[in-house]
């Protein structure tokens, strides 16, 4: 045993070696290699498709609200709906426009483009009450009006100057089966200066009536349930407006100026913020920044904000900085670096777009505020946003600004003042067309027709249109129907997918 143990192991040479443990061997090197080949030829096609392939809706309803008329798939609990998207473009191309290139816009020639075919598709259907000529009560009320750059009108000024804009644009048409929004002209303004409607309980009352007796006089707004349709409203009040009526408070849109996340009757991916601008003279040239030798200017009441109160406290006695001066309001504007937005009794006031108009940069000091034209203006590239809790921080943060970066924004102010003001006979990317975009963005929200159902509490209907805007996954969930639209993360931000269902 021993003598067995200390021989050697004797391994046979390769010529030697048997020929019938080879062919094993060989086998099972070709079946690996096959099943590799096979594995590769099944995944890669697969991942092909799954970067390319649309969008897919699963719609789980219950059997008895199946059209059986449609195809034989209807049978079933489940259908899987193809949606294919569209988009106004191309992907845009690397742009020589000086705008795209450290200016003020997201993206500007995504947004031109966008912008282009808004002003050759959009239609929007004003509701006669408008265009009354005195036969009914409250033709006040609806009617547009005669002077909307009157000093007197101050704060209101954009709710008045969207109307009168919006009767004198092509954008208006008088056939409503091609429209594809509706204006329902009421103005909060109007109603909180007439005696008979002064109360927030009267004007809510008195919108819910209206909005009622439209739905019964006309069949647009019962065939979307008011996803369609849209009302202006400046006056902190206007958020109350629609409290009374279910309908036009979750579906319909409220543009407005008092823009807060914070507030309940504000919902930031329907309504849409509207630029708040006071009626001023045009100031055509800008005093540069070498002539603006104060850091900071402030206007307005102590009374209306707490955090006004502590910034008076903080900074009222510093000699950099003029806190509600004795010299006149635009002098403040002209002179500084620095024009400070603080909130006061709502998020919004006008001293942002008096601090474009007179090419002042604004800081803005409002928490929660959601800013007008924010999908398209880069704020950060003309403003500064401070939180209100770092007031204490105000002039070490203004004075860390560089000389460059300043500069930058001062000339990406020269840009976007043309987008805050408000023109009786409408121009390219004014005020108007600017918010118009907003709603061109929100017509395919949600778009609903012919019969409605209810989708977790909420009007909905068998033809949708689906958004996507920045976020790339997009979900839409309903608990009582199973109704399921869930965008491919794949899919480019800013396409537009149609879905179309047969019930």
């Amino acid at each position: 045993m021993e003598e067995d143990r200390r021989k050697p192991l004797q391994v046979p040479s390769p010529s030697r070696t048997p020929l019938r443990l080879l062919v094993p061997l060989l086998s099972a090197v070709l079946i690996a290699l096959t099943t590799v080949i096979v594995l590769v030829a099944l995944v890669a096609p697969s991942k092909l498709q799954l970067q390319n392939r649309p969008l897919t809706v699963l719609l789980e309803l219950p059997q008895d609200r199946i059209n059986k008329s449609t195809n034989s798939q209807a049978e079933s609990k489940a259908e899987h709906t193809t949606i294919q998207p569209t988009t106004a473009s191309p992907t845009p191309r690397k742009s020589q426009n000086p705008h795209a290139r450290g200016g003020p816009y997201h993206d500007w020639e995504l947004f031109e483009a966008d912008y282009n075919e808004m002003l050759r598709k959009l239609k929007i259907f004003v509701y006669p009450d408008a265009f009354d000529s005195g036969t009914s009560p409250f033709a006040n009320i609806f009617m547009p009006y005669s002077n909307p750059f009157h000093p007197k009108l101050g704060n209101y000024l954009s709710e008045h100057a969207f109307k009168v804009a919006l009767l004198r644009s092509e954008l208006v048409t008088d056939r409503p089966e091609e429209a594809d929004l509706f204006f329902m002209p009421f103005s909060i303004n109007a109603m909180r200066n007439d005696p008979r409607l002064h109360s927030t309980d009267s004007i809510s009352g008195f919108v819910a009536n209206y909005t009622h007796r439209i739905g019964s006089e006309f069949k647009f707004w019962n065939a979307s349930s008011g996803s369609d349709h849209f009302y202006v409203c400046c006056h902190s009040i206007g958020r109350e407006a629609a409290s009374k009526h279910r309908e036009l408070l979750n579906n319909a849109i409220q543009v407005t100026c008092s823009s807060s996340y914070f507030q309940r009757l504000y919902i930031s991916h329907k309504d849409v913020g509207l630029p708040q601008v006071w009626p001023r003279q045009p100031e055509p040239l800008l005093s540069p920044p070498d002539e603006r030798d104060r850091l900071v200017f402030f206007a307005g009441r102590i009374q209306n904000a707490r955090v006004r109160q502590e910034l008076l406290a903080l900074w009222g006695n510093d000699s950099s900085m003029d806190m509600n001066p004795s010299f006149p309001y635009e002098q403040g504007f002209r002179r500084s670096k620095y024009c400070l937005h603080v909130k006061g009794y709502e998020v919004n006031t006008a001293r942002i777009s008096d601090a474009i108009h007179y090419g002042c940069v604004p800081v803005l000091i409002s928490n929660y505020y959601d800013l007008p034209l924010a999908n398209v203006l880069d704020w950060s590239k003309f403003s500064i946003t401070i939180h209100e809790a770092d007031i204490v921080f105000l002039k070490r943060i203004l004075l860390a600004v560089p000389g460059p970066t300043y500069s930058s924004m001062y000339q990406n102010l020269e840009i976007v003042r043309k987008h805050f003001a408000w023109n009786t006979n409408p121009g390219n990317y004014d005020s108007f067309y600017m918010t118009a975009y907003q709603l061109w963005l929100r017509r395919g929200l949600h778009r609903l027709s012919r019969t409605k159902h209810r989708i977790s509490g909420y009007a909905s209907s068998y033809h949708l249109e689906v958004a996507v805007f920045s976020q790339i996954k997009t979900y839409i969930d309903a608990n009582s129907d199973g109704l399921r639209i869930a965008a491919h993360p794949a899919a480019r931000a800013g396409a537009t997918f149609h879905v179309a269902i047969s019930i």
